[in-house]
């Protein structure tokens, strides 16, 4: 039997489906949003309501927006030669945050996962498709996991074919990294990828 009234129950039990929100953190939230006034309980909803209802894809890249193309596609400063393909909406602000990547974005959706059933057919390949063409450069920034590897394999192979340059974000130690604490793989692919001084 719950301690809590059934409406703050419930308000914890939605918290919790927050990636990495656990229980303690959901109640502490929960009693942020009970003790705090109305007025910033209002704005929250507003803010949330919002997100649902004005956010959209963008039909061009896939990202986020309130406006068809994105600010990002329909900027006339941005190469058009050069796409960097991401997994996720999130992913690009990430690059955007830099400040140093003038290129476009792709969003695929996912990765290649066949143990969950996502196959290339499942992603948001086909429009990419139909966006690259010779003497373009795509960046493959999928995350370095063997579905992020084995979907970046997938699309290089696609479009090398096609006259396409194809790469792959750089992988090694972080700046600061200590040696000491470097998995096997990261150390390995920093050897792999050394550059020449």
């Amino acid at each position: 039997m719950s301690s809590y009234p059934d409406s703050v129950e419930r308000l914890i039990s939605e918290f919790t489906k927050f990636p990495g929100i656990g229980k303690k953190s959901a109640q502490r939230m929960a009693f942020h949003v009970l003790m705090s006034k109305n007025e910033q309980s209002d704005h929250l909803a507003q803010a949330v309501m919002d997100v649902k209802t004005k956010i959209l894809l963008c039909s061009c890249c896939g990202g986020i927006t309130e406006k068809d193309p994105c600010h990002i596609c329909s900027d006339p400063k941005r190469d058009k030669n050069l796409i960097c393909i991401v997994e996720d909406p999130a992913d690009i602000y990430s690059f955007e945050r830099m400040g140093i990547f003038r290129g476009l974005y792709h969003v695929l959706g996912g990765v290649i996962s066949p143990l969950d059933g996502i196959g290339p057919d499942n992603l948001n390949i086909n429009s990419l498709l139909n966006r690259v063409h010779e003497g373009m450069e795509l960046i493959l920034a999928t995350n370095s996991s063997i579905e992020g590897d084995t979907t970046a394999l997938y699309l290089g192979k696609i479009f090398s074919e096609k006259g396409v340059k194809v790469t792959r974000l750089a992988r090694g130690i972080p700046v600061g990294g200590d040696l000491e604490y470097i998995d096997e793989a990261t150390l390995q692919r920093a050897i792999e990828g050394r550059t020449q001084l």
